[in-house]
């Protein structure tokens, strides 16, 4: 993309929609510019999430089913790409781009097939047609039918843009699925939607991440309710040196520097199996002169456990300048007494 070809007042025209809460009202794309210009930046920024995402997975040993791939509300396509990056196409028997926007499939469906050109892609227009089903029902697990089809449905960014019915009806969908990968924006109604989801759906998946169990969501005990199940994505470091993403920062006001998130994946085959005393950090750490405090989520819920620089002075160096998401950690109490990181 020719950035001196974006078209500026469109992205801004997008983003207060978003920031406004609009944006779920009308399809906002106008143009093949808007998606062009979109496609450029912010759905760079959803890439890197997505990117976040997909290693995380790579790193718990855990590997796509072959079967169809459906990107619901797909928009410009950004979250199918990234996955097609990492997983390659050829475990991928169709992609299936499905948006209310025909512009927004037709300029998704272009991408694919210029980037991934022995992929077969298909579209569809509109949303889901499932009947509605409250949360506060707790399905039991289903087995797949012998011979079923496999689908993995990739949903990206769409829960602030869906009311409660559409949203359930989503979550209808994505029941039928065999895996389900969310990935949201990082604020804490989003997060408790996901966690919401989460309990409806863990009777019929297995949990893979963000957690590491598949039990009851540890934020849903009382005295937690201040937290909330949020991570942090880092952007590719060349972009603090390019004029670009330097103007766009400008222009819209964002900082370039963390990207946060909320997600969700459920699969219906077993879960990679982790070290016992896995956790999964949620949020940064906390880091004061002599010791750096970590909300941690495991089976036994989610605590806020003490790394001190007396006990662990080299991890609490690295502390300052990056944290492993998932950790093995050995307790004595609420302090960290050793930490190992994942293979």
């Amino acid at each position: 993309m020719n950035w001196d070809a974006i078209n500026w007042e469109s992205l801004d025209r997008l983003r207060m929609a978003f920031l406004a809460g609009t944006a779920g009202a009308n399809d906002y794309w106008q143009s093949e510019a808007d998606l062009a210009s979109y496609d450029a930046t912010f759905a760079q920024r959803i890439g890197w999430k997505w990117d976040y995402v997909l290693a995380e997975l790579q790193r718990r040993g855990w590997s796509p089913p072959r079967g169809e791939l459906l990107d619901w509300g797909c928009g410009s396509g950004i979250a199918s790409r990234a996955y097609l990056d990492l997983f390659e196409p050829d475990n991928v028997t169709s992609l299936r781009l499905m948006d209310r926007s025909s512009l927004a499939v037709q300029f998704a469906t272009r991408r694919a097939r210029e980037k991934y050109p022995k992929l077969s892609v298909a579209t569809e227009i509109g949303a889901p047609s499932n009947t509605a089903a409250s949360f506060s029902s707790a399905p039991q697990r289903a087995e797949p039918a012998l011979g079923a089809p496999t689908m993995t449905l990739l949903i990206s960014h769409v829960l602030t843009e869906l009311n409660q019915a559409q949203t359930e009806e989503l979550v209808d969908l994505a029941a039928s699925a065999t895996t389900v990968i969310w990935v949201e924006p990082g604020t804490y109604e989003v997060s408790y939607t996901l966690v919401a989801i989460r309990e409806k759906l863990r009777g019929e998946f297995n949990v893979v991440a963000p957690c590491t169990h598949q039990t009851r969501c540890g934020l849903l005990t009382a005295g937690n309710e201040r937290h909330w199940c949020h991570h942090f994505a880092s952007p590719p470091p060349e972009i603090f040196q390019d004029g670009d993403w330097s103007r766009f920062a400008n222009l819209t006001g964002i900082d370039l520097r963390d990207l946060p998130l909320s997600f969700l994946v459920l699969d219906k085959r077993p879960a990679p199996e982790l070290p016992g005393g896995a956790a999964r950090v949620i949020g940064h750490p906390r880091i004061y002169k002599p010791h750096a405090l970590l909300l941690g989520c495991n089976e036994s819920g989610v605590r806020e456990r003490k790394l001190t620089k007396r006990a662990l002075p080299a991890e609490f160096k690295r502390l300052k300048k990056e944290c492993d998401p998932v950790q093995v950690w050995e307790t004595e109490g609420d302090e960290i007494v050793r930490v190992t990181k994942l293979p």
